[in-house]
């Protein structure tokens, strides 16, 4: 089986979010199960051409309205066999940010840049004489090659015609959603717009069109896969996606536990197990020094790691007079830590209660390594999100001993277990109602068990701490829908 993931991200290379992590790690357990698997992305500014191996150089990669000459560089993802490929193209991808920066949050030439990513995948496959079985995109900025791959003899693709496709929706909220002038930096053929599935009422969506043109579509949990096929949860692709009812499955992602294993993170202050904890204590008092907050290890730490966006229930945490954090710092007695960037009055207002607040440290920006910190040295950890596709850091979270306080949504109501009073049964907290109220009450409750019921805290962190979420799985489950696809 031969299998090309194509994605704008890939850990440790380039990440914005879970996307990065999910592909590396569910390409990685491919190739442990056999899978011939390659990965394609762009090479960014921040991926470094003196760490890559030369593949192609001057490649000739056509559009219909122009040629562009594009290089590839490759080398190998960490701690595997599985090759990566970067295309590189300085006039579009070297530039600082993935899909935008602090001038421009979504360059607008977007269209045209990843656009050029898919259609350079003919160019990379014919050099290499390696035609894969299928293709697996994930998220809109992939989501134009299924529809060149469903149209390869139309387009003189001849060789491609046979291959499998399938999309992976990471996220429901990023369509790729352009002006419909937009279509012109497609390369594809007018009568294609919307036989493709391209055309969204005058505009263009990339995200309808991978939906529309892919042999099979996935999205990243169970629940989530049955939210989005509602009114509220599609965000207008709803019906299409019940539509293509039967080509569309939710599968769990895993979690890489050579990255994320507090008995192997070379990041955190003590390597520690379920079966020996003393090394928690000495990653809090780490975390404390590190966000300069009094160290003592009976305050319950509350930590956070997110991106400052709507989806992550910021309102609710930090609106000025509507979310709840001031009332958790003022009331409750803990300490709070966040890292996290995004939206500008988010940031202001983490700003404000950092000057505030003895109890609260913040960090505002993305550090790989603060991540590991914080989730290895809190008690709890709040994602309070409105929506959350699969989530992963409230799976670290439970194999850090870090209790997961969190909206019963999506991946997050599929992974973690409320805990229950009557049976001791459980793995953290959760809130049905998305309000600033129910994310106080449960933060409370969560950390009165912290005060004054030690032994079920413990039980429960224990508990949580043998969850396994392995890759394999998933793998496994892709592995059969591509069989699917090849027949």
């Amino acid at each position: 089986m031969k299998v090309l993931m194509i994605s704008s991200e890939a850990f440790p290379f380039a990440k914005a979010g879970g996307l990065a992590d999910a592909v590396s790690a569910l390409s990685k357990a491919l190739s442990q199960k056999g899978v011939d698997v390659r990965i394609l992305m762009p090479r960014y500014y921040t991926i470094e051409r003196e760490r890559l191996d030369p593949v192609f150089r001057n490649i000739s990669v056509y559009m219909k309205f122009s040629d562009f000459h594009v290089d590839f560089y490759g080398t190998m993802l960490p701690e595997s066999s599985v090759q990566v490929y970067f295309m590189d193209f300085e006039r579009f991808f070297g530039r600082d940010g993935i899909y935008g920066n602090n001038f421009e949050t979504d360059f607008h030439d977007n269209p045209l840049r990843f656009s050029l990513l898919a259609h350079s995948m003919f160019a990379l496959c014919k050099k290499l004489k390696w035609i894969p079985d299928v293709v697996h995109c994930h998220d809109w900025t992939s989501a134009l090659a299924p529809v060149l791959i469903k149209n390869a003899s139309a387009l003189n693709y001849d060789d491609f015609s046979k291959i499998g496709t399938c999309f992976t929706i990471h996220n429901m909220g990023y369509q790729g959603r352009y002006p419909g002038n937009a279509y012109q930096f497609l390369g594809l053929p007018e009568n294609l717009r919307f036989s493709s599935g391209f055309d969204d009422f005058g505009s263009i969506n990339f995200l309808k069109a991978a939906i529309t043109s892919s042999s099979m579509i996935t999205t990243v949990s169970p629940t989530y896969a049955n939210e989005i096929c509602t009114p509220e949860g599609g965000f207008g692709l709803d019906g299409l996606l019940r539509v293509r009812s039967n080509a569309f499955f939710g599968i769990l992602n895993g979690v890489d536990t050579q990255q994320w294993n507090p008995k192997i993170d070379s990041y955190i202050a003590k390597n520690y197990s379920s079966e020996k904890l003393e090394g928690k204590k000495i990653c809090k008092a780490a975390l404390q020094k590190r966000f300069h907050l009094p160290v003592d290890e009976n305050k319950a730490v509350i930590g956070i790691v997110t991106r400052l966006a709507e989806q992550k229930g910021i309102k609710e945490l930090f609106a000025p007079f509507y979310g709840c954090m001031w009332r958790i710092c003022e009331d409750l007695n803990v300490q709070v830590v966040i890292v996290g960037t995004g939206e500008k009055w988010c940031e202001d207002e983490i700003l404000r209660l950092t000057e505030h607040f003895e109890n609260f440290g913040s960090f505002l920006g993305y550090s790989e390594a603060l991540s590991h910190i914080v989730e290895a040295g809190s008690d709890f950890f709040l994602m309070p999100s409105k929506y959350e596709p699969c989530g992963l850091n409230q799976i670290y979270s439970m194999i850090y001993g870090t209790l997961p306080i969190v909206h019963q949504t999506g991946g997050l109501a599929d992974t973690v277990s409320k805990y229950n009073e009557e049976t001791g049964e459980g793995t953290g907290f959760t809130f049905y109602d998305l309000t600033p109220d129910a994310v106080y009450n449960t933060v409370k409750y969560a950390v009165d068990i912290f005060r004054k019921r030690k032994k079920i805290f413990k039980k429960i962190q224990k508990s949580a701490m043998n969850q396994s979420f392995p890759w394999s799985v998933a793998a496994e489950k892709y592995l059969g829908l591509y069989e699917k696809i090849k027949t």
